[in-house]
């Protein structure tokens, strides 16, 4: 679940306190999904929170994934992030993931 957007020139006090509880329960802009490539050897994902000095948490969502998680590493960018991975043909590779700072 994503949480609430501001601009910087947000000047309703109401949505900054909505903002700031958001965050305090958990909720956050950092977050996403995707699948690993079929048979390549890495994957390109948008992440628009990303920078280079951030770390990406992986979470496996599927039983492939799992799978994969071990032979798996992360190379962040700014607004993405490539993930390094055995090639193989399964399609249902999928994970969550948060990129912090």
């Amino acid at each position: 679940m994503s949480g609430l957007t501001l601009s910087p020139a947000e000047r309703d006090l109401f949505r900054i306190v909505m903002a700031v509880r958001q965050l305090m329960e958990g909720r956050s802009n950092a977050i996403g999904t995707f699948t690993l490539a079929a048979s390549a050897a890495s994957t390109m994902v948008a992440a628009p929170t990303c920078a280079v000095g951030s770390v990406v948490l992986l979470m496996p969502k599927t039983a492939n994934a799992a799978a994969a998680l071990a032979t798996t590493f992360v190379t962040p960018a700014n607004a993405s992030f490539v993930v390094t991975h055995a090639s193989a043909p399964t399609t249902d590779r999928t994970f969550g993931f948060v990129a912090l700072g």
